[in-house]
């Protein structure tokens, strides 16, 4: 597998912009002459990214993507700024430390993780151009859950850090097949794995988790490396021949079984459409 760019420059949209992989990303479409809308959750942050970023080609949105309301009002606010989207990276995401649930009544693992990112593509699928690139990054934990846990997907009973987390990057998986099945070849989709990376990842994660990531801290690859394989699902002519698949780093690699299951997909889509049914438009089947 090569890593043949596209020579076309266009218009990225990537989530979690602010810092770790989504902010190195950032920089490396800037230097491929891209337009770069991100988003971030937290304002210094941004701020620092717009900064650090900042010019022509480069805006900072701030958004608190767990919650519903935020992700509609930063879709518009996308939609006003790109006249056609290419490539939407669904990059936010992470763990938190106790269950907490948003004002939305959803566990704020799997608003953040998957519906955010769920309900922001469908938002954003009218700006979306022939062939627009919607990437997912996702985890290897997607695996450490035998499946979506359907009768109680808020984990109100038995919740767990790393088991709401990894559930939710199996949602990632899915989500990502499920639009390759119902919007190909006027979408390519792909979740990826984008390795161990030393970011600040693990900085809200309970005890238990923090002390494992700074067990392979010394492991870890960089942002920058990270970042690597999220700018080539968006630009080449390889990723862009496929879709619906999942990559770790360049490499694309076989999901669990459950990730692979069409029915979960499809069950998914919907389930997720009632959970965030007051925010969706209508779109083109």
């Amino acid at each position: 597998m090569t890593t043949t760019e596209c020579n076309k420059q266009g218009i990225v949209v990537i989530t979690g912009a602010s810092t770790g992989i989504g902010r190195a990303a950032a920089r490396q479409w800037l230097d491929l002459g891209w337009q770069v809308i991100g988003t971030g959750r937290n304002r210094q942050r941004c701020d620092d990214a717009a900064r650090e970023l900042g010019g022509e080609r480069f805006t900072m949105l701030c958004a608190d993507l767990a919650r519903m309301a935020e992700v509609e009002r930063i879709a518009d606010e996308i939609a006003a700024l790109a006249p056609r989207i290419d490539v939407l990276c669904n990059n936010a995401g992470g763990v938190v430390a106790e269950r907490r649930v948003t004002m939305d009544g959803l566990e704020e693992t799997f608003a953040a993780n998957h519906l955010a990112p769920f309900l922001l593509t469908r938002l954003l699928m009218h700006a979306l151009s022939p062939g627009a690139r919607v990437i997912a990054t996702s985890s290897d934990g997607h695996a450490h859950v035998p499946g979506m846990n359907w009768d109680d997907l808020g984990f109100e009973d038995g919740w767990q850090s790393g088991r709401a987390y990894c559930q939710a990057k199996l949602g990632n998986v899915l989500f990502t097949r499920e639009l390759a099945r119902r919007y190909g070849p006027a979408i390519v989709s792909h979740a990826l794995h984008p390795g161990n990376v030393d970011s600040n990842f693990a900085s809200h994660c309970e005890p238990g988790m923090k002390a494992y990531m700074e067990t392979i801290r010394p492991h870890s690859i960089t942002p920058e490396q990270a970042a690597e394989a999220l700018v080539w699902l968006g630009t080449s002519e390889e990723a862009g021949r496929i879709s619906g698949r999942y990559f770790e780093g360049l490499t694309e690699a076989a999901p669990s079984p459950a990730a692979l299951d069409d029915a979960a997909a499809a069950r998914l889509w919907e389930v997720s459409e009632l959970l965030v049914s007051r925010r969706l438009r209508p779109v083109a089947p």
